[in-house]
């Protein structure tokens, strides 16, 4: 028989993302394939993708428009690199049609590699806009308790979710960040006034709260944030990584909400995670001071390898495409109504202490004496994955292409998966 140690030893050389390695080794699932809102294992096994991967999976896996788009792109320009004089078709073109659908007026559109690349240039951006503009104190990032905003040095920094934060010899990985309340906001205008507007740079701020468990906003909450950003000289970044192009039904969630922030990061959505692309939309009262003439123009030393790689344009520009003809938008709406009633008659089951939705976004939060762990493990020998969140939340995000059946069956299998946890932790 291995024991533990011996397991450890011969497990694979890949270490695995956000895992205590001793718990996952010999537990761990490769995907071998997908196709549309299901994959299949190593083992022969059919999974439900009950959380389009990391929120990303939107039109479903293995579409082959998008696998061909790659292709015809890999056989003219892989990528060219679009720093300083040079740039790459496919990325100029999809700077326009961003530009075209953005929520802010006349943005100008930056491109990375994904949601953490993205708020770590935002987070930069607007220290370096207050750092031009001559009000050098202002410097300080606010962001939301429970919030996520991926694992780079400011993403962990601004984190509202300790657990990221901890274990590197320092409060903060950058120092200058707090936490302000998620639903309060005259909690959030007392920390303003506490700290100083005149040292704070911006505000970052997902409008429906993913990681954190699927927390919408409350009533007035983002409404207060933009109010308050404005009176105080704070910038707004909204972090759109997880709700951007269609996760509530609207292209961004900035539009359902009715916000009007000055930057706007976005990922995951913009290629239903078919390349790795990111990026953040500028409003003009930021991009125009570094576009004037004049020996004193300043630069904004952002930029990667890979920042607008032609072939994960390419991808995003047919993806885009695909939204429209698939007419997928609005069949984000129809399922949020199937979402919400599945969930209200989740609600009266002992074992849930609550739900929350906001488009295809769901989240079910369990009752102490139920662990969501055990509850999403034992999901997985039903046939549906699904991810155990803070709050001890159940995560619901599948594709876009769910039919309304496929959402019931996960929605019941969660509900047969509940009764049989007979309150075991």
């Amino acid at each position: 028989m291995v024991n533990q140690a011996e397991r450890v030893l011969s497990g694979p050389a890949l270490w695995s993302a956000q895992a205590h390695m001793p718990s996952v080794l010999g537990r761990q699932i490769v995907i071998e394939r997908a196709q549309g809102s299901y994959l299949y294992t190593a083992n022969g096994q059919r999974l439900f993708d009950g959380t389009a991967g990391l929120w990303h999976a939107n039109v479903g896996h293995s579409h082959p428009e998008l696998a061909q788009a790659a292709f015809l792109q890999m056989q003219t320009l892989e990528t060219y690199h679009i720093f300083g004089r040079y740039l790459n078709d496919k990325a100029v073109q999809l700077g326009e049609v961003l530009a075209d659908i953005s929520p802010i007026a006349d943005p100008k559109v930056i491109l990375n590699s994904g949601g953490s690349d993205a708020i770590d240039v935002a987070c930069k951006l607007a220290r370096r806009h207050w750092q031009a503009e001559g009000r050098t104190s202002k410097t300080l990032i606010l962001s939301r308790d429970f919030a996520y905003h991926g694992l780079h040095a400011f993403g962990t920094s601004i984190a509202g979710l300790q657990f990221n934060r901890d274990g590197y010899g320092t409060e903060s990985l950058v120092p200058e960040t707090a936490r302000i309340s998620t639903h309060d906001i005259a909690a959030v205008e007392a920390t303003i006034a506490e700290i100083g507007a005149d040292k704070i740079a911006a505000l970052v701020a997902e409008p429906v709260q993913g990681t954190g468990g699927v927390n919408p906003p409350a009533p007035g909450y983002l409404e207060g944030l933009q109010r308050l950003c404005r009176e105080n000289d704070i910038l707004l970044i909204a972090d759109e990584v997880i709700t951007g192009f269609g996760r509530t039904g609207d292209m961004f969630a900035t539009e359902r909400y009715k916000l009007e922030p000055d930057l706007i990061t976005f990922a995951k959505g913009v290629t239903s995670g078919y390349a790795p692309l990111g990026g953040v939309l500028v409003s003009p009262c930021i991009w125009e001071r570094f576009y004037r003439s004049g020996d004193d123009t300043p630069i904004f030393r952002h930029g990667a390898t890979y920042a607008g790689h032609a072939t994960a344009c390419a991808v995003a520009l047919r993806h885009l495409e695909l939204l429209e003809e698939e007419k997928l938008l609005p069949r984000v709406k129809e399922l949020e109504i199937v979402l919400t009633d599945g969930l209200r008659q989740l609600e009266r089951l002992p074992g849930v202490a609550d739900t929350r939705v906001a488009g295809l976004l769901g989240g079910i939060s369990l009752a102490e004496d139920i662990s969501a762990e055990r509850v999403t493990d034992a999901l997985v020998d039903e046939g549906f994955v699904t991810r155990p969140l803070r709050g001890n939340t159940i995560q619901i995000s599948p594709p876009f292409i769910t039919t309304d059946d496929e959402l019931r069956d996960l929605l019941g299998a969660i509900e047969i998966a509940l009764s049989n946890q007979d309150g075991k932790l």
